[in-house]
């Protein structure tokens, strides 16, 4: 009895089809994270010219490398999202992926506030267009919380802070570039929110069951909201007082208690979302490099902002590295 021969196509496209899912499908909208650490570094070496005196083209070198990146995962996503719309759907109803929708209006935010001094008026639309996007996320997530049939305690983790960060980012290129009130709006919405998300996810770290490894890095998204926080005020109210202070010391207590457990972080293998220890560690390089400038008389702020922005650096390299090592290994966008 003579076997007939499979023809070359269905001996090559079988193994594909069993073997290599579509990695575009499974690309995550926690890569605009990526955008958020990079954005957070090229704003604390813009900031370390006037403050330290290093030279200028750092910060413009860093600034064009995060526009490209934000450029490229955009187009990247939006393939997905006309080729894969299912996948898109499936983020935005997930408990904890919705959290990270609000990446990439920060990401156009803190475009804006890069490109403030240099592009005014290209600033302007990046905020008008990262600021109406975020409102917009901003009420659907909240929503989603009122009105849920599928959260649970074991849910809530910091990265619930993403859409609340997202406001208190607004006033910081906003109070120049329209009405105070509509920044201190902003302002107030994350505010607000941050102290009631407080509440609720530290409830759940306390009494109830660890962090898994996957979602442990973002631990240190506790200190984005006193670090912004921290920066958008001074922005509004041009000085140091009370309030200012309690922000900036909540953020470096916080500090204090994720670097003592510094060891703990270091164990972790090399996630996606190890990409949310980069923002929270450069909003508070950004805010301690601001504290060196309203207190010029006490050097330990400066000293602190050089440590800070050393460290800063050293993660980002890292975190970069680890990134295209595992994008190589094939260990990112695949199916979890």
């Amino acid at each position: 009895m003579n076997t007939p021969t499979p023809t070359p196509s269905a001996t090559v496209a079988a193994p594909e089809q069993t073997i290599s899912p579509p990695r575009l499908e499974h690309f995550p909208i926690a890569f605009f994270s990526m955008v958020m650490g990079m954005g957070g570094l090229t704003l604390a070496w813009q900031k370390a010219h006037p403050v330290l005196g290093v030279p200028p083209i750092i910060g413009v070198g860093l600034r064009g490398a995060v526009s490209a990146l934000f450029f490229v995962l955009l187009v990247f996503y939006g393939l997905k999202a006309l080729r894969y719309p299912h996948a898109v759907l499936a983020e935005m109803r997930h408990p904890v992926k919705i959290n990270f929708f609000p990446t990439v209006s920060i990401s156009l935010l803190l475009l804006a506030i890069a490109y403030l001094e240099s592009a005014p008026e290209a600033a302007f639309w990046l905020w008008v267009v990262g600021a109406t996007l975020h409102l917009g996320l901003t009420l659907a997530i909240f929503g989603s919380w009122l009105h849920h049939t599928h959260y649970d305690i074991k849910h809530a983790n910091p990265a619930w802070f993403i859409p609340v960060v997202g406001n208190i980012i607004v006033p910081v290129a906003g109070v120049r570039l329209v009405s105070p009130e509509l920044s201190w709006f902003f302002f107030s919405i994350g505010l607000v929110f941050w102290i009631v998300l407080s509440t609720i996810v530290l409830y759940r770290l306390f009494f109830h069951e660890a962090l898994p490894a996957r979602l442990a890095p973002t631990l240190f998204i506790l200190l984005a909201p006193p670090s912004v926080g921290f920066i958008a005020y001074t922005n509004l109210t041009g000085e140091i007082d009370a309030f200012a202070r309690v922000l900036y010391y909540t953020a470096l207590f916080l500090a204090l208690l994720l670097a003592s457990n510094a060891v703990r972080f270091l164990r972790l293998p090399f996630f996606l979302s190890s990409w949310a220890y980069s923002f929270p560690l450069a909003a508070l390089t950004l805010a301690t490099l601001i504290m060196a400038t309203y207190l010029a008389s006490t050097p330990f702020f400066t000293g602190l902002g050089v440590a800070l922005l050393v460290l800063l650096s050293l993660v980002v390299g890292v975190l970069a590295l680890r990134t295209l090592l595992a994008i190589g290994r094939r260990e990112i966008c695949m199916p979890e």
